[in-house]
């Protein structure tokens, strides 16, 4: 009850003559840190997965963010090199994923390519290259190989009232660290829109009448998580929606004895 289990998404990566499921160390950070949940890395073995029986098991759900893009067949795109890298194993283990935790009512935080992979499994679809777009800001990390300063928090967005994100934050302006080329274009069914930045972009949303915490944000939360305020606010909401979730299933097993 303490530690609740939380699965986390894994990209394909080849190195050293393998191929590996990972997951950057930030997130795993965050979640045990941030949200003192055990965070367990899920394999993108696609529909060799028995997503109910693994949202059976546990009691949330995180999506990262990667360096690939959700492939844009899914959402009626164009596949090209410079859209890319894309990770097919990948969306074909998150998207069913996500929908099946939402029908679930399991709470999900989903993080940069997770909120773009929200938005296609419900139906949305996304803008690629958006730096290109007549009145877009530039959201893509400056040049150089310093994470520090790739991910330094520099950007305002604005949150909704009635929110999901004002109840936690209140309404008005955050400072985040937004790092992206591609974002929602289409948003997708039942999603609200909770935050946007200055030039429009849907930055945050959210289930609309969801069972559960399922919020998806395009800044990246667990890279400050342990010396930015905001950042540990959305890790300790997401924490505390894993453990009343943990909370409600462990006394609905305990009634069903």
């Amino acid at each position: 009850m303490n530690q609740p289990l939380v699965a986390v998404s894994s990209d394909i990566r080849s190195f050293d003559a393998y191929t590996w499921h990972a997951v950057p160390q930030q997130y795993v950070e965050a979640a045990i840190t941030g949200a003192g949940v055990l965070p367990m890395v899920l394999p993108s073995l696609g529909e060799r997965v028995d997503f109910d029986g693994l949202l059976s098991c546990v009691d949330g759900v995180m999506i990262t963010g990667s360096k690939t893009n959700v492939h844009p067949d899914l959402y009626g795109g164009e596949a090209t090199e410079a859209n890319g890298p894309y990770d097919p194993a990948r969306d074909a283990t998150t998207l069913p994923l996500i929908r099946k935790a939402i029908e679930r009512g399991v709470p999900l935080l989903a993080i940069c390519r997770g909120i773009q992979e929200m938005n296609v499994a419900l139906g949305g679809t996304l803008a690629t290259e958006i730096q290109e777009q007549e009145g877009r800001l530039d959201h893509r990390a400056p040049p150089g190989e310093h994470h520090d300063l790739r991910f330094a928090i520099r950007q305002n967005v604005a949150i909704r009232p009635g929110t999901c994100l004002a109840g936690i934050f209140g309404a008005g302006d955050i400072r985040v660290n937004s790092v992206h080329r591609q974002a929602i274009d289409r948003l997708g069914d039942r999603l609200q829109v909770e935050a946007v930045a200055e030039d429009g972009t849907v930055e945050a949303v959210s289930v609309r009448d969801s069972r559960g915490f399922a919020v998806g944000v395009q800044w990246h939360p667990e890279y400050w998580v342990r010396s930015d305020e905001t950042s540990a606010r959305i890790f300790r909401a997401f924490g505390d929606a894993v453990r009343a979730h943990a909370a409600a299933r462990i006394g609905l097993a305990a009634a069903a004895e």
